[in-house]
């Protein structure tokens, strides 16, 4: 037991320096998803269904279709047409396009729950349709989506362990380096699952702090 405990202790300094890289995935990945759902939100929501069908599309695509297979399509499948990523970009990318589609369902929940009577106070004042999203619909619904947005964040940084199968030095990855140097398979993977509880138990509790600063007078999210 204390051999154990003392090994894994040994190999923490190591698994720690993939955290840098498991972060930086899941930070530039989540960012991509935003933007995109930024994007295809409003389309969805407020364009005419000659287009909303491009954001829905886009959605069931890769809601419905493995992130692994997405993955292997951009790392392994893009080069054969002449588009070559090197792997932490095309895991950023894969993982940022996966995430865009959960992301853009969120805020779209999150608009559905403003109640109309917003959008015809806004519109009667005057504004339009872009400057009613821009000031009205999109803070209410970041405030509104925030809880669901750091699930997916956390969601985020577990699937990011998915890059150490193209060769991305991430936490997982660097497990991976110390099971086939160690032979201590149990070991390592309790070390690095321990280290990325940590990961997510700590960003879960800060974000709500951060929610209970930013929530809605009056708003009841419902369970």
């Amino acid at each position: 037991m204390l051999d154990t405990l003392f090994f894994i202790a040994s190999i923490i300094p190591f698994l720690i320096q993939g955290i840098s890289v498991t972060l930086q995935v899941t930070l530039f990945a989540f960012a991509i998803g935003l933007a995109l759902a930024s994007l295809l939100t409003p389309i969805r929501v407020f364009a005419p269904v000659l287009l909303s069908w491009l954001p829905r599309t886009y959605v069931e695509l890769f809601r419905g279709t493995p992130l692994l297979v997405q993955l292997f399509l951009i790392y392994f499948g893009l080069p054969s047409k002449g588009i070559k990523l090197d792997a932490l970009t095309a895991g950023i990318l894969a993982l940022g396009l996966n995430s865009a589609a959960y992301q853009a369902e969120i805020f779209r929940a999150s608009i559905k729950g403003i109640p109309e009577s917003q959008f015809l106070a806004a519109e009667s004042l005057g504004m339009s349709r872009l400057q009613v999203y821009r000031y009205v619909v999109f803070p209410q619904a970041f405030r509104i989506a925030l809880p669901a947005l750091v699930n997916e964040f956390v969601t985020l940084m577990k699937e990011s362990s998915l890059v150490a199968i193209i060769g991305v030095a991430e936490l997982t990855r660097r497990g991976e380096y110390l099971v086939a140097y160690t032979f201590r398979a149990l070991e390592v993977y309790i070390a690095v699952a321990m280290l990325y509880l940590v990961l997510c138990l700590t960003f879960s509790q800060g974000a709500k702090i951060i929610e209970k600063k930013l929530k809605i007078p009056g708003y009841e999210r419902s369970s």
